[in-house]
């Protein structure tokens, strides 16, 4: 086995973890950076439809979740949106606003792909691609890890390579269908830091199936609402699926949404219900033709069903329905509450809720506060970030702030 010594072994060749290499290796550090996929950072090519939602404009740590929520002040204030959009621009890499600051490439994700690895280059790091990770071991002696010098032995199947930092870069659970491992975490519990709890994030929600069988011939429809659950709300598309829910406002609002939660839905964000339905209520027209013309009306048709009819409301003349009748619907167009019962799993998610514990390492430079030399950036992080581009902007700040010190 080959021998090779280093002054830093990244693990995790994606966002953060080539973000980290290059500023390192801009300091004159050398550095290898090792991974256990063939393809480099297929998350990248695959995000934001494979155009790269690559940052948003408006990141700011109120966009950002974590049980320590002031953590990520210090990152993202020194690599800002502004610090990545003049690293495409170097590259010519043209980019867009889509809506709401979010940032996306014109042509293609690997656009960004091959930008971080140029940069990887240029600065001289050193590639283990595709090489697996067998061990880790601190080259002290000493077991009490709270005095250990900081340097560490990584064996792969190929080399063993001694490095006076180790900067953890290897992502969450999401997306396990290209590669995504629980190995960030299982290093951390190595060496005694803690992890919070893990569940997927941005991600789709489920239903018991007597509670969605109205909707289940509406796959693909999608509404304009406000969706609200636990005091957060996010105003965007709703959108049904064969198994419940997903589009942006429920993507967004997963993140907060724990079982047993009920979800608060305003069907009609951008109207004044109440005046809306007194403005029809002596029209010869029936509800549903009323309701269609805010609403798609294949989900009217499906919602009058499952909500309005169990309430002893069935659809008919506007003219016909009593005062008390008329508040009924306009409190249920208001506020719809639905009940998830799960949630579409890490394959589905595009982000990993929790991880290790931001109480444990330096906000300024992502080091373990109890293990000298051992860093954690990305998303193996305790901090998520909204849709829309601000996880991406997470690994880059986080990234460059390791960097600056490995």
């Amino acid at each position: 086995m080959k021998e090779l010594s280093k002054d830093v072994v990244i693990i995790g060749a994606g966002a953060a973890g080539m973000m980290c290499a290059i500023e390192a290796g801009k300091r004159g550090r050398r550095v290898v950076l090792i991974d256990h996929a063939r393809k480099l950072a297929e998350k990248i090519r695959i995000s934001g439809g494979g155009r790269c939602n690559f940052t948003n404009r408006h990141a700011k740590a109120e966009h950002f979740i974590s049980n320590n929520p002031h953590f990520c002040h210090s990152a993202l204030a020194r690599f800002t949106p502004q610090d990545f959009i003049a690293l495409l621009e170097k590259h010519g890499i043209r980019y867009h606003e889509k809506k709401l600051g979010q940032l996306f490439c014109d042509e293609s994700s690997q656009h960004i792909i091959e930008m971080l690895k140029n940069e990887c280059d240029d600065a001289g790091v050193l590639w283990h691609m595709s090489s697996q990770v067998e061990r880790i071991d601190p080259c002290s002696a000493n077991d009490d890890f709270s005095s250990a010098t900081g340097r560490f032995r990584v064996t792969t199947e190929r080399n063993s390579i001694t490095a006076s930092s180790l900067v953890v870069a290897t992502g969450g659970l999401s997306i396990p269908q290209i590669g995504a491992t629980a190995l960030g975490y299982q290093i951390a519990n190595q060496f005694g830091i803690n992890v919070t709890s893990l569940r997927p994030g941005l991600v789709g929600l489920t239903f018991a199936t007597e509670d969605f069988t109205a909707f289940k011939d509406i796959p693909g429809v999608s509404v304009d609402a406000e969706v609200s659950c636990e005091g957060v709300k996010f105003r965007e598309n709703v959108l049904f699926t064969h198994r419940g829910l997903s589009g942006p406002a429920i993507l967004q609002i997963s993140s907060y949404w724990r079982p047993g939660n009920m979800l608060r839905v305003n069907l009609l964000p951008a109207e004044d219900a109440e005046h809306m339905i007194a403005a029809h209520q002596d029209s010869t027209r029936v509800l549903t033709n009323v309701l269609a013309q805010y609403l798609p009306k294949r989900f009217v048709q499906a919602w009058c069903s499952a909500v309005l009819a169990p309430l002893s409301l069935p659809v008919k003349p506007m003219s016909q329905y009593r005062e008390h009748e008329l508040r009924h619907i306009v409190d249920r167009l208001r506020d719809w509450q639905i009940a998830p019962t799960g949630t579409a799993g890490y394959k589905k998610a595009e982000v990993t809720l929790g991880g290790v514990d931001t109480h444990e390492l330096s906000s300024k430079t992502m080091e373990s506060r109890y293990v000298p030399g051992l860093y954690f950036i990305g998303e193996v992080v305790d901090v998520t970030g909204h849709l829309g581009g601000f996880n991406f902007q997470w690994a880059w700040s986080s990234g460059y702030a390791a960097g600056q010190v490995v």
